[in-house]
């Protein structure tokens, strides 16, 4: 495995444990409350976290394979998919992130040298080399672990994770979670 995917799903890894650590922490009634996005609970964020995981895994199957698999069916199933399990239970939404999360690990472990080069995309965005998918995942987890607001913030992400080089839209979402907090 190259060193820069070892270096990112080590990342990964560490980010999702975390990630895992704060949710179980949570009761079913905190679950239910905002988070930092507008309209969102802590059980939507949680839910989506799962939902993208699988999104990533499958444009790392499409590159692996050769076949088209879109990252979500479309902006409506993702949204009823994300709407449907925001209200399920703590352990339930756990026990999602943590298997989504094995299946995007074996997916990118996967990927074979040549496919990283490949373009991919999800639902309206440009077109981006699958290499970014591994990026974006970390990104997912770091972002939307300070979006839970459950006391991780953007002064909590790893010494690692602060000097990335993030291509846009990744840089502008990493700054406003930090600007959300430069006057708290």
């Amino acid at each position: 495995m190259d060193s820069w995917l070892n270096d990112l799903l080590t990342q990964i890894d560490e980010a999702t444990a975390k990630l895992i650590a704060t949710a179980d922490g949570l009761t079913c009634k905190q679950v239910s409350e905002p988070s930092l996005l507008s309209g969102w609970t802590r059980g939507h964020v949680l839910t989506h976290i799962a939902r993208a995981a699988e999104a990533h895994r499958n444009l790392l199957e499409a590159v692996r394979t050769g076949t088209d698999i879109p990252a979500y069916a479309s902006q409506e199933a993702r949204d009823t998919s994300i709407e449907n399990g925001a209200s399920r239970p703590v352990a339930e939404q756990v026990a999602d992130i943590e298997r989504t999360a094995a299946a995007f690990r074996a997916a990118a472990v996967t990927t074979p040298d040549d496919a990283w080069k490949t373009s991919v995309t999800i639902l309206h965005l440009e077109p981006f080399p699958a290499s970014q998918v591994v990026l974006r995942k970390l990104v997912e987890l770091e972002l939307h672990h300070v979006d839970l607001n459950a006391g991780y913030r953007p002064a909590d992400w790893p010494v690692t994770f602060k000097p990335l080089e993030l291509p846009e839209p990744m840089r502008s979402q990493a700054t406003d979670r930090m600007s959300w907090f430069a006057t708290k």
